[in-house]
């Protein structure tokens, strides 16, 4: 693996119903790299196989077939809990219906990824802090999810994924459910990550003007990649 190369997959091919007459294969043959410190976005229609291989990057699934290397790890190597140990330490997940813990704060919710890391109370609460500072929801620490606004949950959410300082950020069409102010709110949470931390980031979006703020746009269509081009970036 490239050491430039955070992400590679080569001939990642993913199945279902494996050996039925009715198998299905979703993705055919992705050959994708992504760069340590790139900020890419990956769309296409419903169906088109972005959720399954965002799946597969943040090793929640296998691929049937291929090979993928993560920060020079081969993944298919692997056993569950050493890939639940990379979930944990360099993932970080966000999610377009937020999966906050319901009768949890907010800071709570942030501080809950560390607890199964390990840190202290006092790590955790410190780490917490800064992090609900960074998105700037310091005011809404103690408040629950169903105190808060779609964008101060996403903010919340994107903090959460900060936890343990993952290398990489994995956004499942993040703004899918937040009016156009609040998506740009959160957009800019994302940019101030790669620019000042230098995060990895891997944006599924269905959204052409928000894809193309990015660094790269990489298009699906029926499993396989049919474009992958330079996007304008942030201005």
């Amino acid at each position: 693996m490239s050491s430039d190369n955070m992400i590679e997959l080569a001939q990642v091919r993913k199945s279902y119903f494996i050996g039925h007459p009715n198998e299905f294969e979703v993705l055919h043959g992705i050959d994708l790299h992504i760069r340590r410190g790139e900020f890419i976005a990956i769309v296409g229609a419903s169906g088109s196989g972005k959720s399954t291989l965002m799946n597969i990057i943040g090793v929640l699934d296998r691929p049937t077939s291929g090979s993928y290397s993560l920060d020079g790890v081969a993944i298919e190597t692997l056993h569950d809990r050493e890939l639940s140990r990379i979930r944990n330490h360099k993932i970080g997940f966000i999610f377009q219906n937020f999966n906050l813990i319901a009768r949890s704060t907010a800071i709570h919710n942030v501080e809950l990824p560390m607890l199964y890391a390990g840190l202290s109370r006092h790590e955790r609460h410190e780490r917490a802090k800064e992090l609900m500072a960074m998105v700037e929801m310091t005011d809404r620490a103690r408040h629950q999810p169903n105190e808060l606004s779609g964008g101060q949950k996403q903010r919340v959410a994107i903090a959460r994924a900060m936890a343990n300082d993952p290398a990489i950020l994995l956004a499942d069409e993040p703004t899918g459910n937040l009016d156009t102010a609040t998506e740009r709110m959160v957009m800019d949470v994302f940019h101030r990550l790669h620019e000042e931390q230098g995060k990895t980031i891997v944006l599924i979006t269905h959204s052409p003007d928000l894809a193309k703020e990015t660094d790269r746009v990489v298009t699906l269509r029926d499993g396989q990649i049919i474009e992958d081009r330079k996007g304008v970036g942030h201005a």
